[in-house]
């Protein structure tokens, strides 16, 4: 830090309790200086010699007893006054960055200009500001802080703009020429010894000069990072990066901070000045999750819909990059749902509407008939049909969670984006057991969103076992997976025949992190099963290699094998499934199974998916 020192006598200043300040001199003081509560004795020849000012009111009181000045709202207060009083006496005086715009105001106040005398107290304090605090990074952002406790003074008096022009002159300098001292503790850098290996070789990054701005008030902060875009050097990307790190120092991540009453205003006032300085650039700078953190904080303060439509139209240009636990936005109080669900369908529409006019491709949704301009192998549709899935199963598990809103999120997206429907049926899943009093049309209507076709084995394996899906779900699932079984590929998926099906490990990632707790046993079921079944399967290749038509009969356990032989109508696979759940006819033929094969029906081979 910067410093300057004037005066040479040694200071004499001493108090008398907290209210009462003197100097100490052989002869006796003859005036007093009242600022506030507090009185300072001293004598009238010093400041006479400096101070214009005081020349007029010490006249002023001269035929007055005692002699005592007033100085009304004096900028910088008893302290600032003390160092203009020692400057008079010539003691010793130390300026610094944390007291030299006090004293400029206090100056100021005091007329101590060139005009009483050369060399007084201004001219002094202007020439240490621009010689080497405006010239020091870290002094200039301690100087322009402290002029926020003496407006207007220090707005008058230009010191104000000159820190911010000097401070966003600096941040566009090329790091390469940086030889001043920053903060620099980025959780980029793996460990401090990092950070010292980069100090040590020169090298500085990019954003070296985000962090010691952070500590500037939100109003503050507005005009440096104003005059620093208004310079034109900084990308986009690195004010977002700015703003990201400032919003992180100052806006509370806990729901009940945020919206305290004590806080509230403040961080009004902060998110407000953060969307107002994002970059024009919608489509970069900031991050998807960064982005819908500020729609969160927006949304609890209540700051406005101007500020919550700006942020959904950014959002909406690269929803498909959020996460799940992004999009979990409460809800307002009194809502009916724990999140905010319907903020997420506009969300969504306002994508598929950026999509489309962004895409001369035409792809034809099939459930609603109509035609949307999209890209069906656009790479931005997958990750929005992973993310819609996962939003779905975790909130499945709301009680207050209407059909209807599950139902209208899950049509939002197009097929193209859901080439698997393992995710969809997992929050199916979870719907129906959070919500065990569901009509049996209501569970018809929730369930025709799946395709069975689009189902992997482990699925179809479980959900054949589903007791919460209607019965003619699990038919149809027990006949799909008997067409895919004999040639060991995949039925048809419509529209989605082109797009890669979702690899397991994916599935099996997607089955743990994102159901509550009680669903995590399917992950477990589904284990169980597939060990059973490469048991069985094994043994039979070392017996015998027996007809593909037995290895697809296998593949049913006991019970939906039960349920399969009542519902089998016609000679064989190549007949169709009666639509009526209710069918009750006695002669369906068995599965396909060899006639030599049936005394074994009951053998453990035939069950070896059962599940007891």
């Amino acid at each position: 830090m910067k410093f300057m020192k004037l005066g040479s006598k040694p200071d004499a200043f001493q108090s008398d309790g907290s209210n009462i300040r003197f100097v100490v001199s052989e002869l006796p003081t003859d005036v007093i200086v009242r600022i506030g509560e507090v009185r300072i004795y001293l004598h009238k020849f010093p400041l006479l010699s400096k101070s214009n000012r005081l020349q007029g009111l010490i006249l002023r009181v001269a035929e007055d007893s005692p002699n005592e000045i007033f100085l009304h709202d004096f900028p910088g207060g008893p302290k600032a006054f003390e160092i203009c009083a020692k400057f008079c006496y010539g003691m010793i005086v130390t300026l610094n960055a944390y007291n030299v715009v006090a004293a400029r105001c206090a100056a100021e106040y005091l007329e101590m200009t060139e005009d009483v005398e050369k060399g007084n107290l201004i001219y002094k304090i202007e020439v240490f500001l621009n010689s080497s605090v405006l010239r020091s990074w870290k002094d200039s952002i301690i100087v322009l802080q402290a002029t926020k406790s003496l407006l207007p003074w220090s707005e008058e008096l230009k010191v104000a703009g000159r820190c911010i022009d000097c401070i966003a002159s600096k941040t566009s300098v090329d790091p390469t020429n940086i030889n001043w001292s920053y903060t620099y503790n980025r959780k980029l850098a793996a460990s401090d010894e990092i950070v010292e290996i980069q100090q040590r070789m020169h090298t500085v990054p990019s954003d070296w000069w985000v962090e010691d701005i952070c500590e500037l008030d939100v109003d503050l902060y507005k005009r440096v990072m104003i005059a620093v875009k208004s310079k034109g050097r900084m990308s986009s990307d690195m004010i977002g990066e700015a703003l990201k790190a400032y919003a992180v120092r100052w806006l509370p991540d806990s729901y009940d901070a945020l919206v305290s009453d004590d806080y509230m205003k403040r961080n009004r006032t902060l998110v407000e000045t953060i969307v107002s300085l994002l970059p024009s650039n919608k489509c970069s700078g900031c991050s998807c999750r960064f982005l819908l953190k500020l729609l969160k904080v927006v949304i609890l303060v209540g700051a406005g819909d101007t500020l919550k439509e700006e942020l959904i139209n950014r959002i909406s240009m690269q929803f498909h990059k959020a996460s799940v636990k992004d999009l979990l936005i409460p809800a307002k109080s009194g809502g009916d749902t724990i999140y905010d669900v319907h903020l997420v369908q506009i969300l969504v529409g306002k994508f598929m509407v950026h999509v489309g006019s962004s895409h001369d491709i035409i792809f034809v949704d099939k459930r609603e008939g109509r035609f949307v301009e999209i890209n069906a192998e656009n790479k931005t549709l997958l990750p929005l049909g992973k993310l819609i899935d996962g939003y779905l199963a975790e909130i499945a598990s709301d009680p207050k969670l209407s059909i209807s809103s599950f139902v209208d999120l899950t049509k939002s997206i197009p097929d193209a984006a859901r080439p698997g429907h393992d995710g969809l049926y997992m929050a199916i899943d979870i719907y129906l057991k959070e919500h065990p009093n569901l009509s049996k049309a209501e569970k018809k209507r929730i369930c025709g969103l799946m395709d069975v076709k689009k189902l992997s084995t482990e699925a179809s394996i479980h959900a054949a076992q589903n007791e919460l899906l209607p019965l003619r779900v699990v038919v149809q699932v027990l006949f799909f997976e008997q067409l895919k079984a004999p040639t060991g590929v995949s039925a048809p998926t419509s529209d989605a025949q082109h797009d890669a099906s979702i690899p397991r490990a994916t599935m099996e990632e997607d089955w743990e992190g994102r159901a509550p707790e009680h669903h995590n046993s399917l992950k477990q079921q589904l284990g169980s099963l597939k060990i059973k079944g490469d048991e069985c399967r094994n043994s039979d290749e070392m017996k015998s290699r027996s007809t593909k038509e037995k290895s697809s009969s296998l593949l049913l356990p006991s019970r939906s094998k039960r349920i399969f032989e009542k519902l089998w109508v016609g000679k064989g696979q190549g007949d169709t499934i009666k639509s009526s759940e209710t069918s009750g006819s006695s002669q369906s033929p068995p599965i396909c199974v060899k006639p030599g094969e049936a005394k074994s029906s009951g053998s453990s081979r035939c069950m070896r998916y059962s599940i007891s």
